[in-house]
């Protein structure tokens, strides 16, 4: 299984050093562009999410245009 942390900033060096210490744990920092990518995935998953629960509306393909 693979978790996604959003740890402190003055907490990284702990927290790796602590997952380092178990045999069983593989960490990959990931770089700060990958990590703002997978960021707008969430926010767009959740976005579909919300959408398909009815609870958010969709827009027309012109307005989304008009406002570009």
């Amino acid at each position: 299984m693979k978790v996604l942390l959003d740890i402190k900033d003055d907490k990284v060096d702990f927290i790796m050093e602590l997952l380092g210490n178990f045999s069983f744990v593989k960490t990959k920092p990931l770089s700060p562009y990958k990590a703002e990518i997978i960021e707008g995935l969430k926010d767009a998953m959740e976005e579909i999410r919300q959408i398909k629960a009815g609870e958010k509306k969709t827009q027309s393909l012109n307005s989304f245009l008009n406002e570009l």
